[in-house]
C-alpha cells in the first residue's frame, strides 16, 4: 500500500525536475527497496563467458533474471522523471550507472527549506 502511494505521488507530480532530487532520491529508493531492487542501484553483474556445463547455464540463467530486474529498476526510474530528463539518462547501461549519473548531475542541486 505505501509503494502504490509513492508511485501515484512519484507520477502525479514528484518526478525527479532537477530540484527536488533530496526527496526523490529519498522516495525512489524506498519505492526500489520495496520492490527488491535496490541492489541494482549498487551492483552490476557482468554476462558470463558461453559454456556448455552445469554451471556455465546457472550463471547465464541467474544473469538473465539480473538483467531483467535490472531493466526493471532502470524503468522505473525513468518512468519516475520528468519527461525533459529522460532523453539524458535512458542511454545508462544499468540501473547502477543511471543512479550515479544522477547522483553525479543533482547532488546539491535541491532546493532546501528553512
Amino acid at each position: 500500500m505505501a509503494t502504490e502511494n509513492i508511485i501515484d505521488d512519484l507520477n502525479k507530480g514528484e518526478k525527479l525536475t532537477g530540484t527536488n532530487y533530496d526527496i526523490w532520491h529519498k522516495k525512489i529508493t524506498f519505492l526500489l527497496n520495496e520492490q527488491e531492487l535496490f541492489e541494482h542501484l549498487t551492483t552490476i553483474m557482468t554476462r558470463p563467458p558461453e559454456g556448455n556445463t552445469t554451471q556455465s547455464r546457472q550463471d547465464l540463467e541467474a544473469f538473465e533474471t539480473w538483467s531483467k530486474k535490472d531493466r526493471c529498476a532502470r524503468f522505473t526510474l525513468l518512468s519516475c522523471m520528468h519527461d525533459e530528463l529522460i532523453d539524458a539518462y535512458k542511454h545508462c547501461a544499468t540501473a547502477k550507472e543511471m543512479w550515479d549519473q544522477l547522483r553525479f548531475d543533482f547532488v546539491g542541486t535541491s532546493v532546501t527549506r528553512l
